[in-house]
């Protein structure tokens, strides 16, 4: 068993293991919890995100005891990292491995829970959103120092930014399920579109996407759009090929 607290002035240790001790029974669950499990709790006026991870294959029950970090562990590990890069991302508190003789049995990963204003999910649902070409035009700020960071959210799709308006009227962003990154000394150009390819399916936003991006670093917009637009086009291609195999298997069962 491993447990990593990092110091935290509102939430004691001994209030965490309480709280992962008795996930299944306290607290409210938040999504859906179809894969893995989050549940918030109220800890002296902070609410507390605990992510429960869901419990892997014996292949990964074996490779996260001795060979990788797990999802856990490297969630923690990242957060830290993104926010000594002035990235941001809900504040780490804490980490928990559970192992049994074969490997791990369960993790979770715990942080503050950041109310936000949207998703980057809202730009691609609701067209006329408000100051939704401001909104998409500073999340290709926040994108691209990301990448001049060298920073490779593999994960980057539109539920996983959090968005939250400024008393200025400007927008911060917010980095979430954090457990799958690469940090790089730099990244090559088609590195950087293709992390940005999950984003959206619609080629007005890519096009948005695309002229920020140009301004930012001085690569050709037509270059930018060209690569970005075939990028994402393949992309929801192999996505929605994937859906429709899935349907097809859950028929014929």
């Amino acid at each position: 068993m491993t447990f990593n607290f990092q110091q935290h002035p509102l939430v004691p240790q001994e209030v965490v293991m309480d709280l992962i001790k008795n996930f299944q029974t306290k607290g409210v669950l938040f999504g859906d919890g179809k894969r893995n499990k989050i549940r918030l709790f109220e800890v002296e006026g902070k609410t507390i995100n605990i992510k429960s991870f869901k419990i892997p294959n014996l292949i990964n029950k074996i490779a996260y005891k001795y060979f990788r970090k797990s999802k856990a562990k490297r969630s923690f590990e990242y957060a830290n990292k993104l926010l000594e890069n002035g990235i941001g991302t809900p504040e780490p508190i804490a980490y928990f491995e559970n192992f049994d003789l074969i490997g791990i049995k369960d993790s979770y990963y715990v942080s503050e829970h950041l109310q936000c204003d949207l998703t980057y999910r809202e730009l691609v649902e609701i067209p006329d959103y408000p100051d939704h070409d401001t909104i998409l035009r500073q999340f290709t700020h926040f994108s691209y120092s990301l990448h001049q960071k060298g920073i490779e959210f593999m994960d980057h799709s539109p539920g996983n930014t959090l968005i939250k308006k400024t008393a200025d009227g400007n927008y911060e962003f917010f980095l979430v399920d954090l457990n799958r990154m690469q940090f790089h000394e730099s990244m090559p150009f088609e590195v950087r579109m293709k992390n940005l390819c999950r984003l959206t399916p619609h080629k007005e936003m890519v096009a948005v996407m695309s002229n920020e991006y140009a301004k930012l670093s001085g690569e050709p917009e037509e270059l930018i759009f060209e690569t970005l637009w075939k990028m994402t086009a393949d992309f929801q291609y192999r996505f929605h090929r994937k859906k429709r195999l899935k349907k097809k298997l859950k028929f014929w069962k």
